[in-house]
């Protein structure tokens, strides 16, 4: 194992930041600390990182008690969401400056390690220009690039897509994940944003108001959520009353049928949403739940989808969640 919390607590003026927090990280594994702000996800961060005191618990890095080690002592690099460069130093200048802090290199070897970093992150040609002359995107790869070129045992990263816009931050979440094969390096990353912990996961770490609620790989938090909270959480969920259960089923498992096939439910439609390759049609059940479903539009094109139209629902079994 090479990374280990073990009941950490983190208290701030009478204010429970994180209660009882355990979990163990593989070597080379990535994994997301996912949840809402406020939860807890960037204070545990920055305890891994020794930038912050826990008030009880234990940490371990790589089999060894870390929890009272320095942060200069714990060997890991770490990209914040503000990009944290240096304005007056060129790209060459922000990455030497973090190597120039690590004793026992040589400039040739400093530079060596820079123009690595800057071709893993294809900034290699970049190398002269200031961050302000930078997009967003090139400016956090500088910063990804200036923490990796330190070699270090691990990364942390704090929320660092979270400023960019849909695109650059969807082309970064790949060349991110892609780096991170590359090197084997074990990632921890905090983020509140579900599709890019679904997307980058090994495994997923579900905070809400400062307890864990799940941890598992992707696939595991989808389709089986253990709390209703990680099940409204992820993705998009319906949820209903059958006897005294509260059952849970996604939108893209809920099947509209015809009046004569075998049906659990009946919703009047209320509203039909073209989203491209799918259609989500919001209906109302006869005891004012709403139910969404997700079809494929090419589907939906084919059925009579009109407002205040009847539909027949069925719920597979197989797909429903019961709390």
């Amino acid at each position: 194992m090479f990374l280990q919390m073990k009941n950490i607590t983190k208290i701030f003026d009478k204010q429970t930041a994180l209660n009882n927090i355990s979990a163990d990280i593989q070597k080379g594994e990535f994994v997301c600390i996912l949840g809402p702000s406020g939860c807890g996800k960037t204070t545990l961060l920055r305890i891994i990182a020794g930038l912050e005191n826990l008030t009880s618990g234990q940490v371990f890095i790589n089999g060894k008690d870390a929890t009272f080690l320095p942060p200069s002592k714990r060997n890991f690099g770490i990209v914040f969401q503000s990009y944290a460069l240096f304005p007056n130093m060129t790209v060459m200048g922000n990455i030497m400056f973090g190597l120039q802090q690590k004793k026992g290199m040589t400039k040739d070897e400093m530079v060596s390690k820079a123009y690595e970093s800057l071709r893993m992150v294809d900034l290699f040609e970049h190398r002269d220009k200031y961050p302000r002359q930078l997009s967003g995107g090139m400016q956090q790869r500088t910063a990804l690039a200036r923490a990796i070129a330190l070699s270090p045992a691990f990364l942390l990263l704090d929320e660092p897509l979270s400023a960019l816009d849909a695109k650059v931050r969807s082309r970064l979440r790949s060349e991110i994940r892609a780096i991170q094969k590359t090197l084997q390096i074990t990632a921890i990353m905090v983020t509140h944003d579900q599709e890019e912990a679904l997307t980058m996961a090994d495994r997923i770490i579900v905070m809400n108001n400062s307890f864990v609620e799940q941890i598992g790989t992707p696939r595991e938090i989808y389709d089986s959520p253990a709390t209703p909270f990680v099940a409204n959480f992820i993705g998009a969920m319906n949820f209903f009353q059958d006897s005294d259960e509260t059952c849970a089923i996604r939108p893209e498992n809920v099947i509209i049928t015809d009046r004569h096939s075998p049906h659990d439910f009946t919703a009047v439609i209320k509203h039909v949403e073209f989203k491209g390759p799918l259609t989500r049609v919001l209906g109302e059940m006869p005891n004012r739940t709403e139910i969404h479903l997700d079809i494929s539009s090419e589907t939906a094109d084919k059925m009579n989808l009109n407002e205040n139209a009847m539909v027949f629902l069925k719920m597979p079994h197989e797909h429903l969640i019961k709390y």
